[in-house]
């Protein structure tokens, strides 16, 4: 098989057939290479560089009810809570006196005119506070043009919304079916997006149940499709009090093979896509506590350390067993930048370090 794969990695470029044999590599001889490659690549096209963006968990309160989400919101087990905007500028100041230089807003998702306009308002806080030098990212959800137009004009200008699958039946057995969270609607948002002017980031849950390689591949085909700026993608968690995770209890796929999996996603969509920012998640590390550093050796570029208020941490939780909800911003900082540090990667400050595929593209 070894030189099957050596034959693949060294094209420029790949086939549908060529992505789903290095998606089914299952050996360690074949796994090295892959990530050395994918490391190769992101050295080439993006640098040894790591770019941080502060997370701010402003809010676990949710109109949606995704059935795989601790927040969903049916489940009545959820201390809910909604930072003010005190509390959320206070670490904002955090992130810049940090020198993060760019920071991500995430929230379960609202659409009335209060949270719409909170957001506007934010946002441009943050910009006055910081005299234009943050970066923001939001993580809000399904949203009309007008809302992510309005939003952009305020200050922010890159968006992540997770696709979470492209398999339908996956999407769909995922997600209530009604009329207000389908597959059709998500992709329209990222065509809003797109067209308003972000840097559009999407992603998928990998390891779910009943998923296949070529089910990924598919994934990774759509972000390309799509042309997309930024990644952000990572192992299936199950929470125990949702639908999906009573249901996956006992069938999910074993932690080691997920974090392979989404090691696995990483490498071959920097192979593949080559100039993207792409993620090393927290769901990577809340199955292996090296999973984020892992994550940067088989091609990411991007770690988001959580700022939210330590009062809150607990309170967020999309899955079970999140790592780092009891370390200060300043202990996780410490952790991140060691580990980071530890395998060779430079930690780039004051700098937004937005995808190079979306200003290659301008």
């Amino acid at each position: 098989m070894s030189e099957k794969i050596k034959k693949i990695l060294n094209q420029e470029e790949f086939s549908k057939s060529d992505l789903i044999e290095l998606m089914k590599i299952d050996n360690k001889e074949d796994l090295i290479l892959l990530f050395k490659k994918a490391y190769d690549v992101k050295s080439k096209y993006v640098g040894r560089k790591v770019y941080y963006r502060g997370l701010i968990e402003i809010s676990n309160q949710c109109i949606k009810n995704c059935k795989y989400c601790g927040i969903r919101r049916d489940n009545h087990k959820v201390e809910r809570f909604a930072m003010s905007k005190d509390e959320i500028m206070q670490s904002v100041k955090w992130i810049y006196d940090n020198n993060y230089a760019s920071l991500a807003l995430q929230a379960g998702e609202r659409q009335d005119e209060e949270f719409i306009a909170f957001i506007e308002d934010l946002l441009k806080e943050i910009k006055i506070l910081s005299n234009g030098k943050l970066g923001v990212t939001l993580s809000l959800g399904e949203q009309t043009k007008e809302t992510y137009k309005r939003w952009f004009d305020a200050g922010a200008h890159r968006y992540l919304l997770r696709i979470e699958s492209t398999n339908l039946n996956i999407y769909n057995h995922l997600h209530p079916m009604d009329n207000k969270h389908t597959f059709e609607v998500r992709k329209k948002c990222l065509e809003y997006l797109r067209e308003v002017g972000y840097q559009v980031g999407t992603g998928v849950m990998i390891g779910l149940p009943n998923q296949t390689e070529e089910d990924l591949v598919n994934d990774i085909l759509f972000y390309k499709q799509m042309d997309i700026d930024m990644i952000g993608m990572g192992p299936y968690i199950l929470h125990k009090d949702t639908p999906l995770g009573q249901e996956w209890e006992n069938i999910v796929i074993n932690e080691k093979k997920r974090v392979e999996l989404g090691l696995k996603m990483i490498a071959i969509t920097r192979i593949f896509l080559k100039d993207v920012n792409i993620a090393a998640t927290t769901a990577l590390q809340g199955l292996d506590p090296q999973g984020r550093e892992k994550g940067l050796l088989a091609g990411a570029n991007i770690l988001m350390p959580t700022a939210t208020a330590l009062e809150h941490k607990g309170k967020y939780l999309l899955y079970d067993n999140k790592p780092g909800i009891k370390d200060s911003v300043e202990k996780a900082k410490e952790i991140m930048d060691n580990n980071v540090k530890a395998i060779g990667d430079e930690i780039v400050y004051g700098k937004w370090g937005d995808s190079l595929h979306f200003k290659n593209k301008h």
